[in-house]
This record gives C-alpha cells, sequence and structure tokens, in this order.
C-alpha cells in the first residue's frame, strides 16, 4: 500500500494552532504542559520519579525510582547523582546504585543511609513521598568489576559501603562462584540489606563475615588473615570509610599486591583552594581560565555560556548552579565552599578557588 503524504493545508493548519497556543500560553509552551503532565517524558532533561520508599535499617532506606526517557543503564558498582528540591532548594548528590541491571520494572534502585546533618539523605529517608520528580545525571563511576571477572573475589565494606556492592552482588552470574563478603556494622539490625545478605550466604552464593563493632571492635587490616585465609589471592574490592581504606592499601601495598585492591570513596579528597582557576561548565561543554576576582556569572557570560541571574547582588538566589567538583570563594565573606557536599552556590558572587565544575 503506497503511503499518501498529508496536504500541503493540513500542514499549515497544524502550524497556525501551534503559533496559537504559543503565543496564548506565553511563556510557557505547549511542551512545558505537557513536561508537567508527564515530567519523565523529556529526552533533553533526564528526570525519574520516586515509585517508593523501602526501610532497611532505622537510618537507611532503599529508594526506587523509574526513570525517564533517555536513560541508558548503568554498569553495577556506578553511582547516579541525584537532584532533589528540599526546602525549595535544588540539591545534588550521589549515591550508589544498587538494582539488578535491567529490572523488568523499568526502575533503577539506589541506598540512601541518613547521616546526621544531612539535608539530602535525612529528606529521602525521612520526607521524601512516592510520586516526587527528581533529576538525574547518566551513571557513572568505576568502582565496577570489569569486563572479566576474578575466579575469586573479596568485598570489604563498612556501614553504607555495602551499596555499590550489593549492585554488584545483584548482577553475578554463575561465573563468580567463589565468593567472600567481610562488612563492618555496629550491630547485626544495623546491616544494610542484612537479610538478603544473609539469605545470599545460606544459599551458598557468598561466605559472609559479618563485624559488629559495638561487641567486636573496629576491623582491623592486620586482621583480615585470620578472617580469609587466602586473602593475598583474591581480587579485593573495598568501600567504606577514609580510615579503613588508608590501612588496606598500606597493607595491600606492603604485600605487593597494590593492584588487586580497588577502592572507592564516598567523599572527595580535600581541596586545596587557590586564587582563581580554570573553571568547567560541565553541561556547555565549556571551559575558561577565571581570575580570582571574577564571578563565575561573569566567567561564564564572557565564554557564551546561557548562565541564569537575577539581582546579581547575591540577594535572589536566581543564579544557583549545583557545584560538582573543586571549591569557590564567596567574594563577600572569602568563606570557602568545595563540592564534596554537593552543595548549590550562588555564581553572581562566587570566583574559582582553583579548578572547578559548575553544573551549567
Amino acid at each position: 500500500m503506497t503511503a499518501i503524504a498529508p496536504r500541503p493545508a493540513a500542514h499549515a493548519l497544524r502550524a497556525r494552532v501551534t503559533r496559537f497556543a504559543e503565543r496564548v500560553t506565553t511563556p510557557l509552551v505547549p511542551a512545558d504542559y505537557l513536561d508537567v503532565i508527564d515530567p519523565l517524558r523529556s529526552s533533553a532533561t533526564l528526570r525519574g520519579r520516586i515509585v517508593a520508599i523501602e526501610p532497611e535499617t532505622p537510618d537507611a532506606a532503599t529508594v526506587v525510582i523509574r526513570t525517564g526517557r533517555g536513560w541508558r543503564t548503568h554498569t553495577p558498582g556506578q553511582y547516579v547523582r541525584i537532584g532533589i528540591d528540599v526546602d525549595g532548594v535544588r540539591q545534588w548528590r550521589a549515591y550508589s546504585l544498587t538494582s539488578e541491571v535491567g529490572r523488568g520494572d523499568g526502575c533503577i534502585t539506589i541506598a540512601v543511609k541518613a547521616v546526621p546533618g544531612g539535608v539530602v539523605s535525612n529528606h529521602l529517608v525521612r520526607r521524601a513521598t512516592p510520586g516526587t520528580v527528581v533529576q538525574l545525571d547518566q551513571a557513572a563511576g568505576d568502582f565496577t568489576l570489569g569486563d572479566h571477572a576474578a575466579a575469586k573475589v573479596l568485598f570489604l565494606t563498612a556501614g553504607s559501603g555495602i551499596t555499590p556492592v550489593m549492585g554488584m552482588l545483584r548482577n553475578m552470574t554463575a561465573r563468580q562462584s567463589d565468593v567472600v563478603v567481610v562488612h563492618s556494622a555496629p550491630t547485626s539490625g544495623d546491616v544494610i540489606f542484612g537479610p538478603e545478605l544473609r539469605k545470599m550466604a545460606s544459599q551458598g552464593r557468598i561466605r559472609l563475615i559479618e563485624r559488629h563493632t559495638d561487641t567486636d571492635g573496629m576491623l582491623d587490616a592486620a586482621e583480615l588473615g585470620s578472617m580469609v585465609d587466602d586473602l593475598t589471592e583474591r581480587h579485593t574490592w573495598a568501600c567504606g570509610p577514609a580510615g579503613m581504606l588508608d590501612a588496606l592499601e598500606r597493607r595491600w601495598a606492603a604485600e605487593g599486591i597494590a593492584d588487586r585492591l580497588h577502592t572507592e570513596r564516598f567523599r572527595a579528597a580535600v581541596v586545596e583552594a587557590g586564587d582563581g582557576g580554570t573553571v568547567t561548565f560541565s553541561r556547555s561543554d565549556t571551559t575558561v581560565d577565571a581570575g580570582g576576582a571574577q564571578t563565575l556569572l561573569e566567567a561564564g557570560e564572557n565564554a557564551g555560556v546561557l548562565m541564569p541571574s537575577g539581582c546579581r547582588m547575591g540577594i535572589c538566589f536566581g543564579c544557583v548552579a549545583p557545584l560538582r567538583q573543586g571549591a569557590v570563594r564567596d567574594l563577600r565573606s572569602g568563606d570557602i565552599t568545595a563540592a564534596a557536599d554537593g552543595v548549590v552556590i550562588q555564581t553572581c558572587v562566587s570566583a574559582a578557588a582553583g579548578a572547578c565544575d559548575i553544573d551549567l
């Protein structure tokens, strides 16, 4: 059957209707209203919708998110940056993906542990509700098993460090037949994914060693040989507090097997603030050199980046943007803000304090 092309008159009528709709809805256009009705439809801005929040421990929960169009899947062990509005301010944080790749319901999951003073973590665990729309970045990170899985695997984790490892465990196949998991938490009830880990152990999928620090004391790198007798034969993935990872790196280096240790640190390295520096506007794929007295707003505008702005005096917060990496200096007070906590900054009153990356 031969397709019949629409008549030119029909095209003209449709165009006139669209132009009229855009005039009467100014400053919004029809596509904006469609985004309100279905915020996951846009392929330009990646979003997700929280569909469930499932408690794991008294202070941790799994957040189930249905991803919008444009999500490109992930590799087990990677993380995703989540943008969520808390008390009227867009906040960004990174969380490890814990779900099976290609879940049948099209969702991803992250596990969040509420930490004292944590703006986003406490909001997600205690206040957020199903239906909340969040912003998403594509999955990132290289804390993964890689293309060729080792025959013998050791996972060393503490606290919420179990989250990227759970993403790996849930996606493992029969190729990984010798897996040991050593996990440290204050008590048995504080073990995130505790029931699932113990079920995996009872099924023979893993050998699980729990260290409950309230009764057993802190995990000591020197003790690991007595827990795992073939320690030096295993490729090891470790995630947890910086002190634990530092001790593991020293031991593995002393054993001459540093290449078998893979670590993931949730906190970025300490930023040494400078005076000015290279500024990357990541979404615009633009990099400029900015002086210590030049605002990020001016630096971006001079480079042709579309910069949101308002009063340009630090009052209206119309210029805020997430600080992805590095540090900035508040030109009013001299205070340094680092990207370790995923904060947003006011570009009109902030200058580069060394190399930094702005999500614009």
